[in-house]
């Protein structure tokens, strides 16, 4: 196996509100080329740091808004999300927790801080990933995965720490989360001085994030906190190393290569389908949702 070399490593960009619950760094699409066709099937990754909000009896989110044509991914390394959506999916996302909306064919949400979480305050930190889906699924049906901590598999690396599986394979076990296409997804969480080692095909675009602590990959190069890591599609091995207690997300997906038509919050494969999805919205065909 030939080793995956590091590609880009990118500082958090300037951080800006999405409502006025979440502050975050919008690494995909970014600054050098990390656009949706590079990064594909992600399309969007946002990272909100560690941010203190202060306590409030009117929980901070995102108020209702549409979707279509791809998933989101919620993970909660930090504070409780409370969402709804017109499919009737919802629920608490607690610390650890993934939420998996399918959007596909449209649905109405909205986000907000979860309430008692919120009448006390405290540190937040999230990632939110928008996962494009393959054309032939696009007009599918919405669905959600309430995804616990506690369903995640884990891996354990002895002393190292462990790898916990949101979706895909690592050392063959599988992840809980279903998928469209191939999508791995994992957090690997490494004791100082532990290791992991990777492996994904070499065509499949593959990053991470340090959520927590510092490493160093591949033996050479050392990432800081809330860093993005973009590699190479040569090779398909990396490793890291935990300078420190660490978190890390890791995620790989294979290139679905079908055009894509972006416009805010809808994910298409042509013009004539984005004003297809907004005129669907329009006439109310997403449901309702107060």
């Amino acid at each position: 196996m030939k080793t995956k070399n590091i590609e880009l490593v990118l500082a958090p960009p300037t951080p800006h509100f999405v409502g006025d619950g979440f502050r975050v760094h919008n690494f995909i699409p970014s600054a050098y080329h990390l656009d949706m066709e590079r990064m594909d099937p992600f399309i969007m990754l946002d990272y909100n740091s560690k941010h203190f909000f202060s306590a409030t009896d009117t929980p901070r989110g995102v108020g209702v808004h549409p979707h279509r044509g791809f998933e989101t991914v919620t993970i909660a390394y930090e504070g409780k999300v409370e969402h709804h959506d017109s499919a009737g999916g919802g629920g608490i996302i607690g610390q650890g927790d993934v939420q998996w909306m399918t959007a596909a064919s449209g649905v109405l949400h909205k986000e907000f801080h979860e309430t008692e979480w919120a009448k006390d305050g405290g540190i937040f930190q999230m990632v939110q990933l928008w996962v494009n889906l393959p054309a032939k699924d696009k007009m599918s049906q919405p669905k959600y995965q309430a995804i616990q901590n506690s369903e995640m598999t884990r891996v354990d690396l002895g002393t190292n720490g462990l790898v916990e599986i949101i979706a895909g394979n690592y050392k063959d076990q599988k992840g809980p989360a279903t998928t469209f296409s191939s999508v791995n997804m994992m957090n690997a969480k490494l004791q100082k001085g532990g290791k992991a080692e990777f492996e994904f095909p070499a065509h499949y675009n593959t990053a991470a994030i340090v959520i927590e602590g510092s490493i160093i990959v591949n033996g050479t190069e050392k990432v800081a906190t809330d860093h993005f890591i973009l590699f190479e599609n040569e090779g398909e091995q990396f490793t890291f190393e935990a300078l420190e207690n660490s978190i890390v997300l890791v995620i790989s997906g294979e290139p679905l290569k079908e055009p894509i038509a972006a416009y805010g919050p809808f994910v298409m494969n042509t013009q004539q389908q984005l004003v297809e999805a907004f005129n669907d919205y329009n006439e109310g065909k997403f449901g309702y949702l107060e």
